[in-house]
């Protein structure tokens, strides 16, 4: 066999390109792979202050808000507010509970332990912060708390009659159910109550009196009017956006300043002005009343009701629905339908079979642009809905601002969220969020 070299012609590009080297001198490979690696870093550094960004003003938000709608300490630890000391609580009672199951009536010893625990609360000045805990799942705890806290240092055995004696209330097997719940800093109990259940003596999960079902309610409620605004928008946006994709450019960029005008308008302002124009003795009554298509006395209670919501919220949300329809129809070449039509298709056919179908993704992305923002309204439900056309969102802002019962907040909106992200999995599943379009 002959001892020449192999012929360089037959070497391997791999092979070849370990053979070449950069100008100071390092192999060809080991370079590029250091530029590559530069790279990725100066892109990691790029994105670094958007994703800390969104991980400081989105998602450990939305983190805190669940781990509160599981977790409420105001049973289990007291929290001094000038040193910031925690210093555990109701440690007797607690007790107890651990040491016999759920269900079990309480006897002389689970009374002892209560009253032990008070005299703790009475020192701490802690026994309001505890009673609203329980407050939260049975009205009336917060003052029978306060109000025994205070004979507490005085009580003497036995414990079960002196307690008695100062309510009878502490003899509610419910009461203790709620202390046995409330015994752990985290509970579920604050879902159950969003979704109108409870545990009932025995630790069962049972529906609460039909009287003060309420939330299940308006979760139904606001599902039902978001999708029928999110409907309206759609049906008043699509001629629209039809309209100005079709109108010559000039024309429409006239047009599209009277689609943005409300964005240059606050909220509320848009809000009140609708509460002018509807109300009873409103610009809109007056002109029926003048008019004589109604009578004085019979004038259209449009306000604080469902139809000044929808009203409302469609004014305000239309434009979400114009945009991303008019950035999708724009672009269609209006040859399309007119080809149809020289071969023989109706207009109607054409439009059904040719123009709609390229509208999809943007009828999607409006769609879901309305809808979610209308599951989440406040403002425009508070000033015109009233009773009747309030949301969750209503809900939500009471309990953050009034009861304070911040859990139960944490709660619905945790629900919310859910549901709204189960939304937007079923849109990808049924349409695919491919083919989602917002300009």
């Amino acid at each position: 066999m002959s001892d020449a070299p192999a012929d360089m012609s037959l070497m391997s590009p791999a092979q070849d390109a370990g053979r070449l080297t950069t100008k100071d001198g390092r192999p060809l490979k080991a370079a590029l792979a250091a530029a590559e690696a530069q790279a990725k870093r100066k892109a990691f550094f790029l994105v670094l202050p958007l994703f800390l960004f969104v991980l400081i003003t989105f998602v450990a938000p939305i983190g805190q808000l669940l781990h509160r709608s599981i977790n409420n300490p105001g049973f289990t630890t007291h929290t001094d507010i000038s040193s910031g000391t925690k210093t555990p609580i109701m440690v007797n009672i607690r007790d107890w509970f651990d040491a016999n199951p759920a269900g079990t009536p309480p006897d002389e010893a689970a009374y002892e332990a209560l009253a032990k625990d008070l005299v703790v609360l009475r020192e701490l000045k802690a026994p309001g912060i505890v009673g609203t805990r329980i407050n939260y799942e049975r009205s009336g705890s917060r003052s029978l708390f306060t109000k025994t806290a205070r004979k507490a240092a005085k009580l003497e055995p036995p414990y079960t009659e002196a307690l008695l004696d100062i309510d009878e209330d502490w003899g509610d097997p419910q009461l203790w159910s709620v202390m046995r719940g409330a015994s752990s800093a985290y509970t579920l109990n604050f879902y159950l109550a969003a979704l109108d259940l409870t545990r009932d003596e025995t630790g069962e999960i049972v529906s609460v009196n039909e009287n003060r079902q309420v939330y299940v309610k308006l979760f139904t409620r606001t599902l039902v009017l978001s999708l029928l605004i999110t409907f309206v928008c759609f049906v008043l946006a699509y001629p629209v956006a039809h309209l100005l994709a079709t109108l010559p450019l000039r024309y429409s960029n006239l047009l599209m300043i009277f689609v943005l005008l409300p964005f240059w308008t606050s909220l509320l302002v848009r809000t009140t002005s609708w509460m002018v124009l509807l109300q009873s003795q409103g610009v809109v009554n007056d002109a029926l009343v003048a008019t004589g298509t109604i009578a004085d006395d019979s004038r259209i209670q449009m306000m604080y009701n469902q139809t000044g919501t929808i009203i409302a919220m469609t004014h305000i949300l239309l434009p979400f629905m114009i945009l991303p329809l008019y950035s999708v129809m724009r672009p269609i070449n209006p040859s399309y339908v007119r080809a149809a039509r020289s071969l023989g298709a109706t207009s109607w056919t054409a439009f059904r079979r040719i123009y709609f179908p390229q509208t999809i993704p943007g009828i999607g992305a409006g769609a879901l642009l309305v809808f979610i923002l209308a599951v989440g309204y406040y403002i425009t439900p508070a000033l015109v809905g009233g009773a009747d056309g309030q949301l969750i969102s209503n809900l939500i802002a009471f309990h953050m601002t009034k009861s304070l019962n911040w859990s139960l907040a944490a709660a619905l909106a945790a629900l919310l969220l859910g549901g709204v992200l189960v939304l937007y999995w079923l849109y990808d599943r049924l349409v695919g969020i491919d083919n989602l379009k917002l300009g």
